[in-house]
Parts: C-alpha cells; sequence; structure tokens
C-alpha cells in the first residue's frame, strides 16, 4: 500500500516535533496563512507529511533572513508556477491528441486550407453549370 502523503494524520505536537519547531509556531503559520492544516472534530488540526514539508521549507527560508510576508508571497507564487505548468502539460497533451488525430491538410473549394480526419478526404469540388462565352477582340489591321 503506497502512503498518501497528502492525508492528514499527524496532531499539532508530532507535526511540530517532525517540523522541528514549536506548535505556537504552527499555530502562528495557521493564523497567517502559510500552512492550512485539516480540522478533525473538535477542531483540531491535523497535519500530512505535505504539510510537514511545508513548514520545513518556511523554516529553512526563515533561517535565510526571508520574513513571512516574503516567504507567504514566494508560497503563493510557488503554487501558481505549479498550477501553470499542470495547465500546460494539460494543454500539450490535448495539442498531441489533435495532432494524431489530424495531420493531413487540403484545400477546400474558396482556396481555405481545410484540415482532414485520418483516413478523411476532402469534399468533392462542385462543377460549375454556368456558360460562359469567349468573343476575342477584334484585331485592327493597319492600312498603309
Amino acid at each position: 500500500m503506497a502512503l498518501d502523503f497528502t492525508q492528514p494524520v499527524f496532531v499539532i505536537s508530532v507535526a511540530a516535533e517532525l517540523a522541528d519547531m514549536h506548535p505556537q509556531t504552527l499555530r502562528q503559520y495557521d493564523r497567517l496563512g502559510l500552512v492550512t492544516p485539516s480540522r478533525a472534530s473538535g477542531r483540531a488540526r491535523r497535519y500530512s507529511q505535505m504539510d510537514v514539508e511545508k513548514l520545513r521549507q518556511i523554516q529553512g527560508l526563515s533561517q535565510q533572513g526571508v520574513s513571512l510576508e516574503g516567504i507567504k508571497r514566494i508560497i503563493q507564487l510557488e503554487n501558481q508556477v505549479s498550477a501553470l505548468q499542470s495547465r500546460i502539460t494539460e494543454l500539450s497533451e490535448e495539442l498531441e491528441r489533435e495532432r494524431e488525430k489530424s495531420r493531413v491538410f487540403a484545400a477546400d473549394t474558396s482556396g481555405d486550407v481545410v484540415r482532414l480526419t485520418h483516413g478523411g478526404h476532402r469534399a468533392p469540388r462542385k462543377v460549375s453549370q454556368s456558360l460562359m462565352l469567349y468573343r476575342p477582340a477584334k484585331v485592327r489591321s493597319k492600312k498603309k
């Protein structure tokens, strides 16, 4: 059975010990929105392994001199980058599926480029039923 790192299993005292910080620090980070633990019955905080890793990251940034507001902004930007990377992956996969569906192009009767599906054919051209008369211009001969 694989471990679920997002499963909230640790009470605040255990999470604080795993993150090597005081439980009051975890409460402060929760109030500031730096980490958002799940709540069990009775409003008790429950932390996941992912939360503990985030707490360690916060602690490391704090020890490097980054302010709590700076840490909050860094986390927001990391979350935004992660969401954008996921969207890029999703769009790339969608583009690849579309490319696999249709890689053949042709021109339709109006001259526009159209995509043909695999094994598909372009629509037959309509044959004009109109009649056009051709009358050559009279050639004037030069008189000497």
